[in-house]
């Protein structure tokens, strides 16, 4: 009998054989040449269903993007400055943040007289120009790790540049933008450019200028920048409110507007631009400005991750909504990537340095900085390892100037003077003696006779003046602490665990506390640490 799902060959006999074979030889005869299997077009379904994922895929990434980038302020100022810009030595990103004191919107009108004055607290739309008061370079390293940001000082007394490398003259830093928009305003002027178009494209000279400025400055490349003035400013902290700070000690700076008792405290928007923008009344004056403006991005970063912003498209969206406006990004910079690498900068794994000054001077009828151009350039590339040099490890930093320092302790904070004396020896200077002093008021640095350079260098470092007497021995430098001073050695740049932290583990924590190559009392002031609420001066 026949089996119900086959042929039994046995005993079909020719017959079937025959059938059989008829039946093969037709299939054979259906089934042109080259036409192809039933596996070969499986194979192909498979293969254009795929394809249609990866169209779905790409398409939604590019909707994602544009969703997110639509309208913003794009800037090809970069363009400019990359073929003089230092080789990059891997595939790190160097991101420069900026801050323009600006009164005006993109078209160049004038923000209302009635926010500016009353709701900003910033004074007359007239006054502020194009400075860039906010500088801060933050280098992401190429295979994660812990993030290294450096301030530079707006003061610092540099060599300007133009976008196309042309020498500017030595200025303050921040004003670097302001000088390349006026002239490019007066040659784009008298080409007929007016209204709109004359404040864009001036502008974006600026934007040039300050690139260039900053990137021969520090000796290393720029990837990318963002810009963002007053205004964006305010509508970011809008957004945000109430923003947490932490505060050492009690300010009221009429001025700014700064009135805030110590401790913790939420911010709102003309809060928080007072919060950044005092300097009166501050011990360090520009350079405590620069620390609350660290203090002020690790607490907006803190938020944004707690509140999940960085992995919520439409949360993102939200908030570019409301600064984009203000905010200039430049054109090679994809938002979407580095919103996906953003929770990676959070966490304790960014410290902010402020870079630090050799004195006060004075310039054109102006306060400025005095830096020593080659020092920032050690500093930064140390830091972010592109000193390659074999004995860099070896070699003392950065000082050097001869003299035996003695430090006397007139501040009342137990150990001050002997932790003082451990960082200025980290400098490269001979440890003298320790002792106490009756207590005092401010920092002093006395210096005897050969000892004036090494007097100026750790005047910089306490941020006081250097003078001379006959009274200290030939070759020594004598520094006595005065009232609120703190030690530099000792690890300010926490608050007292009030606030939040995140925890970091594995390799990011082991590249987090791995030790700096340049010490921490090399730079201006404490280290500021994202990861919670920062306490500050």
């Amino acid at each position: 009998m026949p089996e119900r799902y086959g042929v039994d060959r046995s005993r079909s006999g020719g017959h079937g054989m025959r059938r059989l074979a008829q039946r093969d030889a037709g299939a054979r005869k259906r089934q042109r040449p080259g036409s192809p299997s039933a596996l070969t077009v499986a194979c192909r379904v498979l293969l254009c269903c795929a394809s249609a994922l990866v169209l779905v895929a790409s398409g939604m990434a590019w909707a994602a993007y544009h969703y997110l980038t639509g309208g913003l302020n794009t800037s090809d100022a970069l363009d400019a400055v990359r073929g003089r810009a230092p080789a990059h030595l891997d595939n790190s990103v160097n991101l420069l943040l900026i801050g323009l004191d600006s009164r005006k919107d993109m078209d160049g009108n004038d923000l209302p007289k009635q926010f500016v004055e009353d709701e900003l607290h910033a004074g007359s739309s007239d006054i502020g120009g194009y400075n860039t008061n906010t500088l801060i370079l933050m280098h992401i390293p190429a295979n994660g790790g812990k993030v290294t940001a450096f301030s530079v000082p707006r003061d610092d007394y540099v060599e300007v540049l133009g976008g196309d490398g042309t020498p500017g003259g030595m200025h303050k830093m921040k004003e670097a933008y302001g000088l390349a928009k006026a002239s490019a305003e007066n040659r784009l002027a008298a080409r007929g450019v007016s209204g709109a178009d004359l404040e864009r494209q001036s502008r974006e000279v600026g934007r040039e200028a300050t690139l260039a400025t900053v990137q021969q400055f520090l000796g290393v490349p720029i990837d990318h920048f963002a810009e963002v003035n007053l205004l964006g400013f305010y509508d970011i902290a809008k957004v945000l409110q109430p923003v947490q700070v932490c505060l050492k000690h009690p300010v009221h700076d009429r001025y700014s507007g700064a009135d805030f008792p110590a401790g913790y405290q939420d911010l709102n928007p003309r809060q928080a631009l007072a919060f950044v923008r005092q300097r009166h009344g501050l011990t360090g004056g520009d350079l405590d400005r620069t620390h609350r403006q660290q203090a002020f991005l690790s607490s907006v970063t803190h938020k944004l991750k707690a509140e999940g912003i960085f992995g919520d498209l439409g949360k993102m969206q939200g908030l570019l909504d409301v600064v984009k406006k203000d905010l200039v990004i430049d054109s090679s910079w994809n938002v979407l990537d580095f919103a996906q690498q953003a929770p990676n900068l959070t966490g304790g794994n960014v410290e902010f340095h402020t870079l630090p000054i050799a004195g006060f001077a004075e310039r054109g009828g102006e306060s400025v900085n005095l830096v020593d151009p080659q020092q920032i350039r050690s500093i930064v590339g140390r830091m972010i390892g592109r000193d390659s040099s074999a004995d860099a490890a070896r070699r003392p930093f950065p000082h050097g100037a001869p003299a035996v320092v003695d430090v006397r302790n007139g501040s009342g904070v137990a150990g001050a003077a002997a932790a003082e004396s451990r960082a200025l020896t980290a400098l490269g200077y001979l440890a003298g003696a320790v002792s106490n002093a009756p207590a005092r008021a401010t920092t002093t640095v006395v210096y005897g006779a050969g000892a004036q350079e090494a007097a100026r260098q750790i005047a910089a470092e306490v941020a006081a003046a250097p003078l001379s007497s006959s009274a200290v021995p030939a070759g020594h430098v004598v520094v006595t602490l005065g009232a609120g001073f703190t030690p530099r050695d000792a690890d300010t740049s926490q608050s007292d665990g009030k606030a939040p932290h995140e925890p970091a583990t594995g390799e990011q924590a082991a590249a987090r506390d791995a030790p700096d190559p340049v010490p921490a009392s090399a730079f201006q002031g404490q280290t500021v640490k994202m990861g919670g609420i920062p306490c500050v001066d």
